[in-house]
């Protein structure tokens, strides 16, 4: 191709200019921009996180490429269209992977995640990262949504208690949830599995089928013993949850799909969501008030608890009246997937309530 062919006269940059801001894909100049952001009626709003990163560690290059900045980007871009835009992100303070690293560093839970909070905070502000607001799930709003959510799907008959078997470590006297347990996966023999899931093959997993387990903490092999749990009833709302992975479905990336699809094509299980540990949100039961909420349980409610501590009219966004339409973003690395797709639409629909999918 010669070098004419390919030139671009001042005509056709000036024609390509006009093209682009007759067809409104500017936003207009002349809007007032309100804070905080909230969604209104007649317009286009747009709701966008990105996975909360755990507080314990410090973010690399791959965490803020794979969610932070290509929600960052799309944020952007919605409100260079003149979209009302949230755009929402914290971090993932409760769990064990938190007091996992808190006992490596003979510091507190809480101790821990101010420390990486501040990290984290100071990182994304560093790469200009345009959140409208970063928050954390220890926020005392985070406690009352999750409580509240909670209650709703336990009365509306969504839950189930049973006892399950869970491994002990006698040396250090106290149940191995999630990530206190690692050993081999029963699936794909990956050595260094952890009690929640293998990083080998991406399964979930329960922490009693790990082949070889062992303690993190001491490295002593723990034994079974039983305690009373709260169990999500999954297969209760599978219908509801079916139906809509299929109408929005065609909206999603592939590997979104064909994760969610493959937990979908066996049929759903009950699933544990509270835990024998201090360092958490604590279950607001009498009968449970020594346990506390299962990370993943909490943690996406956490995008809720964060537009409350930016807007008490958070509800506009999350639970929309008067015919507004909000359209909801998630920017997320595939091992969250079936936490997103699966787990937190569960517990809204759970609600029995419309809360924003």
């Amino acid at each position: 191709m010669s070098q004419a062919a390919v030139e671009v006269d001042e005509f056709e940059l000036l024609n390509a200019k006009n093209s682009w801001i007759s067809k409104s894909c500017l936003k207009d100049i002349n809007k007032v921009e309100c804070q905080p952001v909230l969604p209104v009626k007649g317009e286009k709003n747009i709701l966008v996180t990105s996975a909360l990163p755990y507080v314990n560690n410090v973010p690399h290059l791959g965490n803020i490429i794979g969610c932070v900045l290509s929600a960052d980007v799309f944020a952007r871009y919605c409100r260079l269209r003149g979209w009302n835009t949230l755009y929402i992100s914290g971090t993932d303070e409760y769990g064990t992977a938190t007091e996992t690293k808190a006992l490596e560093e003979k510091l507190t839970p809480q101790q821990i995640c101010d420390k990486f909070f501040k990290i984290h905070n100071e990182i994304y502000k560093w790469f200009n990262i345009s959140f409208d607001h970063f928050g954390r799930t220890t926020s005392h709003k985070q406690t009352e949504i999750v409580q509240e959510i909670f209650k709703e799907v336990h009365s509306n008959g969504y839950t189930s208690t049973a006892s399950m078997e869970q491994l002990l470590c006698e040396n250090c006297d106290r149940f191995l949830a999630d990530r206190f347990v690692e050993g081999t996966c029963p699936l794909c023999n990956y050595e260094d599995a952890r009690g929640d899931q293998c990083d080998g093959c991406g399964h979930l997993i329960n922490a009693t089928e790990l082949l070889k387990p062992r303690c993190k903490v001491c490295q002593k092999t723990p034994v079974v013993r039983s305690s009373q749990q709260l169990f999500l009833n999954l297969p209760k709302v599978e219908a509801k949850l079916n139906d809509w992975v299929d109408k929005s479905g065609d909206d999603w990336s592939y590997n979104a799909k064909v994760i969610t699809k493959s937990w979908l094509k066996d049929g759903l299980k009950e699933r544990c969501i509270t835990r024998d540990l201090k360092w958490g949100i604590p279950v607001p039961l009498d009968e449970f008030k020594s346990k506390v909420f299962y990370v993943w349980f909490d943690a996406p409610i956490g995008y809720m608890s964060m537009s409350a501590v930016y807007t008490p009219e958070w509800r506009k966004w999350w639970q929309p009246e008067d015919d507004t339409k909000v359209t909801y973003y998630q920017f997320m690395a595939k091992d969250n997937v079936p936490f997103h797709s699966v787990m937190f639409p569960a517990c809204l629909f759970a609600t029995e309530r419309n809360y924003t999918m």
